[in-house]
């Protein structure tokens, strides 16, 4: 037996061989380059702690960072037609569809739910951009007259969030008949004197700014969001001059009127309760009339000291 090889190299390679790690324990922040652990970042609202970069997050995440307690109750979106042109590149479209709910875990690029925020009913929606881009087609159609319907009923107003690369192409003309039906859908909440409120996230382009997304009573921006139709790309390349800087980014539109706040997103919720209490000429929330914790119920199984 050789002591050494069978004894030392182990050991020695045991102290100072690279443990591994799960991947998704940390992110790479895409601004500064940070590496963040990922409970530190998810209580931040994936907004990085090092340069308050505003990450991307999820329809369900900012759901239970806006409502009260987490608590709200999804409103059911009428399911339109699959596939209905057909429409095959790479792959076919069904097949993009399963793939992005099966990556996402939800239905459609659109969440819709009703709740409280502050102790206000709203009806709110919201765009998922890491399903398809947040592509508008007639799923997000439906959503959009699904929330502002619910709205009408319930007499609440509505607080829209967009993320949207724009129109689906995959459903080609009948995405772009989406911008005039959520106009019209726009145009009942008006109608019934309810406020409609956008929050513009990072980024918000094509059809959806075109339509809905600057159609809002009031119009709120994260900072550092891409608002705009065409990229700045396409914009340079078209003119053939160099744009200023930080143009269509979410503070530029609100120099130039465009927006009415950019907001961070860790005071959004404040921010949007404020407005929203503001509008339907309510008084202002008192923090301490808000709901106490749920009382602590020991299990039948522990016995108290």
């Amino acid at each position: 037996m050789n002591w050494i090889s069978n004894y030392i190299r182990p050991r020695v390679n045991s102290i100072f061989s690279r443990r591994e790690v799960p991947e998704n324990l940390w992110s790479k922040c895409d601004e500064c380059g940070t590496m963040l652990f990922h409970r530190e970042l998810a209580e931040n609202l994936n907004v990085c702690t090092s340069c308050d970069h505003h990450m991307a997050i999820t329809a369900r995440h900012r759901f239970l960072a806006l409502f009260d307690g987490g608590i709200f109750t999804r409103v059911e979106v009428p399911a339109p037609t699959v596939d209905p042109l057909h429409f095959r590149d790479q792959k076919k479209y069904p097949d993009r569809m399963k793939a992005a709910q099966k990556s996402t875990g939800e239905k459609e690029a659109m969440l819709v739910a009703e709740g409280e925020i502050g102790r206000t009913p709203i009806v709110a929606a919201c765009q998922d951009f890491s399903f398809m881009a947040g592509s508008m087609g007639m799923y997000v159609g439906n959503a959009i007259i699904a929330a502002a319907t619910r709205a009408v009923e319930m007499k609440r107003p509505l607080i829209l969030f967009s993320a949207a690369g724009g129109a689906r192409m995959q459903e080609g003309i009948l995405s772009l008949m989406q911008m005039p039906r959520t106009t019209v859908a726009v145009e009942m909440l008006k109608e019934a004197n309810l406020p409609y409120i956008v929050v513009l996230t990072h980024p918000t382009t094509g059809g959806v700014t075109a339509s809905y997304a600057m159609l809002g009573d009031v119009h709120i921006a994260e900072p550092n969001a891409l608002i705009c139709f065409a990229g700045p790309r396409v914009i340079e390349q078209t003119i053939r001059e160099k744009l200023p800087e930080g143009f269509q980014r979410a503070e530029y539109l609100l120099d130039h009127g465009m927006l009415d706040r950019v907001t961070p997103r860790g005071k959004m919720r404040d921010e949007l309760i404020t407005i929203t209490r503001m509008l339907l000429g309510l008084d202002p929330v008192v923090v301490a009339d808000l709901p106490a914790p749920e009382p602590h119920v020991p299990h039948d199984d522990v016995t108290p000291e």
